[in-house]
């Protein structure tokens, strides 16, 4: 995947406790550091969206529009 460069103002504490981990070898730099970090939290947030949104569903209706799924008749079924 093409990469861009940025440019971003972090707190010093941040960049201290980032480049500890470079130095330790958790990450090969600090771009690939910055990297994982924003694609866990996008992940993350993706996660919990879900969650927030599936917590709308009504389970009764849910049940019931999977109840009617079952009852039809089986010949309508692709035979696997």
């Amino acid at each position: 995947m093409r990469s861009v460069k940025i440019a971003i103002t972090i707190e010093e504490d941040l960049l201290k406790r980032l480049d500890h981990l470079v130095e330790e070898n958790q990450f090969p730099n600090r771009s690939q550091a910055v990297q994982a970090a924003i694609r866990d939290k996008l992940r993350r947030m993706k996660r919990s969206r879900l969650a927030s949104e599936c917590a709308k569903l009504d389970p009764a209706f849910e049940k019931a529009l999977a109840d009617e799924g079952l009852t039809e008749d089986g010949e309508q079924w692709p035979e696997y």
